[in-house]
């Protein structure tokens, strides 16, 4: 029996309404759900229309710091590289997922913020070089991506991170937000080898059987106030999670969707600083203090 961890943050009781926000619905909690789909082939289907996911994405104005890592190409398609200021190859590293906007400065910057602490970030490119400044642009990139090309490409990172002599990871993460944070849990079940998994409010996988193909630890980040990804949906995931015998953690915070990104306009900075720091954490064990 692999390991489980149930640490939990602030939960909705089961019991208790889940009350959808301003678009005025709202379901028993501890009724049946289906999510949101936000996969690639048909986002924000069941519980929230097209229009309502697309509210809950919203864009500021603020412009993220300047970057410091390089373009490089991977799979025939762009993605940016990261290093850390100090040290010698083997890094630690992590494949970077961007959020459905796609790989804009933003993304850029987590991965500097990654390579500060030590790792070899690679944010991959998973549009083709398409950056949304729009819901429906975004919408309209998140659908033309086909899952196979895609989970191509990020194997395709995975193993650059390991081969590239600037990086020569021993271990290797992945981490990704909302879209990216289902496309992080999808590099999971793809690459056995990978050492962890941390996904933000991303759409779940619900087969056991997939989820039963992972190997890594696993972390997901949810929010108790995200209409797209609701508490229930997080409490089926944890359970098909256990059906899958998987190592993983759930952190619950009271918060929206995209609540850790600082240019999203539904940025929750306290919750966002304690995710942050549980995922250092988490790296930090799982990448660089491994116990097996």
């Amino acid at each position: 029996m692999r390991n489980r961890f149930f640490v939990l943050g602030r939960i909705v009781p089961a019991a208790a309404a889940l009350v959808l926000g301003a678009h005025g619905l709202a379901m028993a909690a501890d009724a049946p759900a289906k999510p949101a789909d936000l996969s690639a082939s048909g986002a924000a289907k069941g519980i929230l229309s097209e229009s309502e996911f697309k509210a809950l994405h919203q864009l500021t104005k603020v412009t993220a710091p300047p970057v410091r890592g390089e373009m490089i190409r991977i799979a025939g398609t762009s993605a940016y590289l990261s290093l850390p200021a100090t040290g010698k190859p083997p890094f630690p590293a992590i494949v970077v997922i961007h959020e459905w906007w796609g790989l804009n400065d933003h993304i850029k910057h987590w991965a500097d913020r990654l390579a500060a602490d030590g790792y070899a970030a690679l944010a991959v490119d998973l549009y083709g070089g398409r950056v949304a400044n729009n819901p429906d642009s975004a919408m309209a990139y998140m659908k033309r991506v086909d899952q196979k090309r895609a989970t191509a490409t990020l194997l395709a990172a995975h193993k650059f991170l390991a081969g590239d002599a600037r990086v020569r990871a021993a271990r290797r993460a992945s981490i990704g937000w909302c879209f990216g944070g289902g496309q992080s849990l999808r590099l999971a079940i793809a690459a056995p080898d990978l050492d962890a998994a941390v996904m933000y409010y991303g759409f779940p996988v619900d087969d056991p059987k997939e989820l039963g193909k992972i190997k890594a630890h696993l972390l997901g980040i949810f929010g108790n106030k995200d209409q797209a990804i609701p508490p229930a949906a997080v409490d089926a995931f944890e359970t098909t999670l256990v059906k899958a015998d998987a190592a993983y953690q759930i952190r619950r915070y009271d918060a929206e969707h995209a609540f850790a990104n600082p240019s999203s306009a539904r940025y929750d900075q306290a919750s966002a600083t304690s995710a942050w720091n549980e995922v250092r954490a988490f790296l930090d064990e799982h990448l660089k203090n491994p116990h097996h």
